[in-house]
């Protein structure tokens, strides 16, 4: 049986907390950053009080971990272990960085480190995955580095802006994450 605790996750420049129905507000503002909706490919649009809810959802959910990325107390970003099986000992892993200027800063790859690194080694999971758009090398080697392995592509799994874009689907093991580490 998987451990699915939420402890407060402290790295070198980044904290990581758990996600509450109190971070609405900012995650909605989030929402108008077209280059962050694009490197996510969301393309729904959402109100203030749908992401109130999911925000108070994800708070109460057993069955994931939602973290608030926090940068000298600011919060900047998300960072996610959801679908979580607990049967094959798996999650899906999820990233965003709000807004521009907390890009290209390192955040993501710590807060990346953090959260692999607990679910791996606090929570138990054998294997964390990912998509991530072909449009988006900077986090396919944010993703390399933490030990991420490319184990294929889903061809043309996007329609962003009229084009159609591949997801590369990536893994990464706990022996992997061990010898990245």
């Amino acid at each position: 049986m998987l451990h699915l605790t939420k402890p407060v996750l402290t790295g070198a420049g980044v904290r990581l907390r758990p996600l509450t129905a109190g971070d609405a507000g900012a995650m909605y503002d989030s929402l108008d950053d077209p280059e962050s909706l694009r490197l996510t490919g969301t393309q729904s649009t959402f109100t203030l009080e749908q992401v109130r809810h999911h925000c108070e959802t994800v708070e109460q959910a057993d069955d994931r971990l939602d973290y608030v990325i926090e940068v000298a107390g600011q919060p900047v970003g998300e960072v996610v272990l959801n679908c979580v099986d607990d049967l094959n000992r798996s999650a899906s892993f999820r990233i965003a960085i709000w807004k521009h200027a907390d890009r290209n800063r390192g955040v993501g790859t710590e807060a990346t480190w953090l959260l692999v690194r607990h679910g791996l080694e606090g929570v138990g999971l054998n294997r964390i995955e990912l998509e991530v758009y072909s449009f988006n090398p900077r986090a396919r080697r944010v993703y390399e580095n933490v030990g991420f392995r490319l184990e294929g592509t889903r061809r043309q799994a996007l329609w962003w802006d009229g084009e159609a874009v591949d997801a590369h689907v990536m893994a990464v093991l706990s022996e992997d994450f061990q010898r990245a580490g």
